[in-house]
């Protein structure tokens, strides 16, 4: 297992400087964002029509002996507002024909979420099954807008060699690792999950446990913490709606690894990354408010480097 960053968190800096800083810090596999919410500060699509750049960028990477384990395009394809949602979808097209064209595995989105029926204004997150139209929503989302989509979009990455890694987050129709296995069913193989325990935590789903329960759809894994405060939980529930910077009043917040659960816990869970085969990348991502992106990255990757197992499990000695 090695470490990687999923690179928004420098989005200040130039490709270049990125990678410098990096090597510096001797990581040398990088997720890049190509567009929607995290914007595309270091991968440009436009290089599918451009040999130049997409010759250039290849460069770039090969001289700091940098891979990427994903691209990125964190949106929501299935946005009531059709501009939006067509704007998104079509950044995933994209991301999946130059994730091709780069020899990249893997493409990171969110699942997205609908409206509550075709003259919807805006997304809406179905929390609980009562009142019973609650469910009827649900059902509508699913079988007229959620399956359609994904089953076709899983097709299109899968005839170009890509697989499709759906973050599990509140607020889209995929949170939660029963909603991850219920797209897979629908939509095929090539459907899993990119997995950051940060969106378990606070949720009440153990994230470890989860890693068995999800297995193989697992595709790639975000590192990032998140801090519970149990004395503000009474009070605000884990759906809590303050910004992510009133620190003092949330129930919780998203935190650098290792400054909400400590080595104990990430070495077990690494570990059972591994037993369940997957052996590949910690993509570190920051969202931490108390820490800046500098400071976080860099207590991350040197936490983070006491956690990974970085070499192969030596023979028994009975073998």
């Amino acid at each position: 297992m090695k470490l990687g960053v999923f690179t928004p968190l420098l989005s200040q800096l130039s490709l270049e400087n990125v990678l410098v800083k990096l090597q510096s810090l001797q990581v040398s596999t990088v997720e890049l964002a190509t567009g929607n919410y995290p914007g595309n500060a270091h991968c440009k699509l436009s290089m599918l029509e451009d040999a130049v750049a997409l010759k250039y960028f290849r460069r770039q990477l090969e001289d700091n002996g940098t891979s990427i384990s994903a691209l990125s395009c964190h949106g929501n394809p299935l946005h009531p507002d059709p501009v939006q949602a067509k704007q998104a979808q079509e950044v995933n097209r994209q991301t999946i024909l130059l994730a091709e064209e780069l020899s990249v595995p893997v493409v990171v989105d969110f699942s997205g979420c609908p409206g509550d029926s075709p003259d919807a204004k805006a997304p809406n997150w179905v929390t609980c099954p009562w009142p019973p139209e609650y469910l009827d929503v649900l059902a509508w989302q699913w079988d007229e807008v959620v399956a359609p989509y994904w089953a076709k979009r899983a097709e299109f990455a899968a005839q170009h060699g890509v697989k499709i890694a759906i973050e599990m987050h509140p607020g889209f129709v995929v949170y939660s690792p029963e909603t991850m296995l219920r797209l897979r069913a629908i939509a095929g193989p090539s459907i899993g999950c990119n997995y950051d325990p940060s969106h378990m935590f606070w949720q009440g789903i153990d994230p470890i446990a989860a890693i068995r329960i999800l297995g193989d759809a697992i595709f790639h894994v975000h590192a990032k913490d998140t801090q519970l405060y149990p004395a503000n939980l009474p009070r605000t529930g884990v759906l809590d709606t303050k910004p992510y910077t009133d620190e003092r009043n949330r129930g919780w917040i998203f935190r650098t690894c290792g400054y909400g659960h400590g080595a104990a816990w990430w070495k077990e869970f690494v570990s059972t990354l591994r037993m369940l085969g997957y052996d590949n990348v910690l993509s570190i991502e920051h969202e931490d408010s108390l820490l800046s992106p500098e400071e976080g990255l860099r207590k991350a990757v040197q936490f983070l480097n006491e956690v990974v197992i970085k070499e192969e499990p030596a023979s028994a000695w009975w073998v």
